[in-house]
């Protein structure tokens, strides 16, 4: 016997704003379930975000070294960056957001640029999407003059199996990288990026 389709969609009620940060909003939602019986659920609100897997004509990839005080650590990182939100509240445009983010960090830009996926980050609590991005044609900008001043990171340059092994062997803890290098290993197999072929 099939087992019995469930209805799965909670329905909004009320929310109360904890906290709005910078870009986040941390909130309390009140949810009705299908059977009409109320929940608490906390959510952070997020713009989004986009990431860059940026492949050198050498089969390097751009990979950025931050600290993260969440975590604790400094991660080993693709180039990546929240959206950001216009005066009239509307958000960036996702691919707009990539190509700055990849020049501000690293100094470098692309001439061809392709939409791998998007994917949520933490889909228990968060509403934060990320665009995935693949950027190939990568030159240095000779007017790039470092990052930010308050973005304290490195840029490394790693050969794009070295990176695959270090996402293999637990060396890249960070998802969105493990989502990009992964990806892109994909393509690479079916002979869709010239760099890596």
């Amino acid at each position: 016997s099939s087992k019995r389709e469930i209805e799965l969609n909670e329905t909004l009620v009320e929310r109360q704003v904890v906290h709005s940060g910078t870009y986040m909003t941390f909130a309390r939602d009140t949810v009705l379930d299908p059977d009409g019986k109320r929940h608490s659920r906390d959510v952070v609100l997020h713009p989004g975000a986009v990431t860059v897997v940026a492949i050198l004509p050498d089969r390097r990839l751009i990979l950025v070294r931050q600290y993260r005080h969440a975590t604790g650590e400094a991660l080993l990182e693709l180039p990546a960056g929240t959206l950001d939100r216009q005066p009239d509240g509307s958000i960036e445009e996702p691919l707009l957001a990539a190509r700055r983010e990849l020049a501000e960090e690293t100094g470098y830009r692309a001439e061809n640029w392709r939409e791998l996926s998007s994917f949520f980050t933490a889909p228990g609590f968060s509403s934060e999407v990320i665009t995935l991005y693949l950027a190939t044609g990568v030159t240095p900008d000779p007017n790039h003059t470092g990052p930010d001043p308050d973005e304290r990171l490195n840029v490394e340059l790693v050969d794009f199996d070295e990176a695959l092994a270090l996402a293999r062997t637990g060396q890249v803890r960070d998802g969105k990288t493990l989502v990009g290098v992964l990806m892109t290993d994909i393509l690479a197999r079916a002979g869709e990026i010239a760099e890596l072929a």
